[in-house]
């Protein structure tokens, strides 16, 4: 009686799976959320949910070049993986991206003539699990490149490109993101400003604070041990009860010195979202300077101290270097942490992009709350593109240095 299953024998090379899994699965997820969830969807005027538009309702003429790709997308998955292959998928990925967006803007444009000035045609789920789908492919495809930091913006440039000009020749005007957009043009920019500044700020302080803080934690364990209960604790508290523990205090300084209110200081605005993103930030930056100066081997600080350099001068030209990728790996944790909570300091008057976002959440206007929320993640992801380039390049300078 033969086996019902062929298990290889002891010391026996495994065979290569036959098709790519992630490239079979990612595809057929895209497919499915095209067929069963809506690509867009259609509303009178801003406030109600509106009926939904399927992306099979839109098939037609260049449409059909989408499904094409990603049926494609779907075969490569049975095909060898060969850098050909690997960068035909990235090239189909990345082109779906525009594709998409192009049809959602198309297709609301069409509508635009037909509707109500005040009518609305928004971006639904489908279209957002299409678009994600397509970044997962090519990130994974360019995974298994090994692309570079480099090649990874060539394949992204052409794409930002697109966008940014169909952006800009107005294609996409008639989505509703956009006319939320066209509605508040001039106030826009300026909360983008006033988000980056909330962020700068607090990450200025918490680096003056923290490093001091992680350097002292290092050198003194007595330190450690008291230090990281109280950031692990300020971790723990939600971030608005963190803004009302600060009001009162901070209100009670500006009653009693005038000359602090008009500094800035007072129980709402930007002071005590500052001061709430940097007591958020300080457990990341203290740790990422306590492991950096833990890893650097004791034998090269040894060898510094054998050749007649000071303490000062070990520490600033041989441990800070040493230590710099995993202190950046923390700092590039905090920023990407004060992005997101800096939207949160809008509910005590600090301004930024988060005053949109809750705007769009009381008036329960989801394009208007995607206005705010989509500037917010491109922020945190420039910012972990940004750190991961310079934890990149001090480690290649760690690389040179050691050869």
């Amino acid at each position: 009686m033969s086996a019902a299953f062929n298990i290889p024998a002891a010391g026996a090379t495994a065979q290569p799976s036959r098709f790519d899994p992630v490239l079979l699965a990612l595809p057929l997820l895209a497919a499915i959320a095209l067929y069963g969830l809506p690509f867009l969807k259609t509303a009178p005027n801003r406030l109600l949910s509106g009926k939904p538009i399927y992306f099979s309702a839109l098939l037609q003429g260049p449409a059909w070049l989408l499904v094409a790709l990603l049926a494609a997308l779907f075969v490569m998955a049975f095909l060898k993986p060969a850098p050909a292959v690997l960068w035909a998928a990235v090239a189909g990925s990345a082109l779906l991206v525009p594709g998409f967006v192009w049809l959602a803007a198309s297709q609301a444009a069409l509508l635009a003539q037909i509707q109500a000035p005040i009518a609305r045609t928004s971006l639904a789920s489908g279209f957002w699990v299409a678009l994600a789908v397509a970044a997962l492919v090519a990130a994974d495809r360019l995974q298994r490149l090994k692309a570079g930091r480099s090649t990874r913006l060539l394949v992204l440039a052409p794409v930002a490109l697109a966008m940014a000009w169909m952006l800009s020749a107005g294609w996409c005007d008639e989505l509703a993101i956009m006319r939320e957009y066209a509605s508040r043009d001039q106030v826009f920019w300026p909360m983008v400003g006033r988000h980056l500044q909330i962020v700068g700020t607090s990450l200025a302080l918490a680096l003056f604070v923290g490093l001091p803080l992680g350097w002292a934690a290092s050198r003194f364990a007595r330190v450690g041990k008291s230090l990281f209960p109280v950031l692990n604790i300020i971790q723990t508290v939600p971030s608005i009860a963190l803004f009302g523990l600060l009001m009162a205090p901070l209100g009670l300084l500006a009653a009693s010195w005038p000359v602090l209110g008009q500094a800035g200081i007072s129980g709402v605005g930007l002071v005590p979202g500052v001061i709430a993103l940097v007591l958020y930030s300080l457990l990341p930056v203290v740790r990422g300077m306590v492991t950096g100066l833990a890893q650097v081997p004791q034998s090269v600080v040894e060898a510094a101290t054998g050749l007649g350099m000071r303490p000062a001068s070990i520490f600033w030209q041989v441990e800070v270097p040493l230590a710099l990728p995993v202190v950046l790996a923390g700092l590039r944790t905090a920023a990407v942490q004060a992005v997101g909570l800096a939207a949160v300091t809008a509910l005590i008057g600090a301004g930024g992009l988060g005053t949109i976002m809750f705007e769009g959440l009381y008036a329960n206007a989801q394009d208007l709350v995607l206005l705010g929320v989509l500037p917010i993640v491109l922020i945190g992801v420039l910012f972990d593109a940004a750190f991961s380039g310079l934890i990149g390049l001090a480690t290649r300078r760690q690389t040179q240095d050691a050869a």
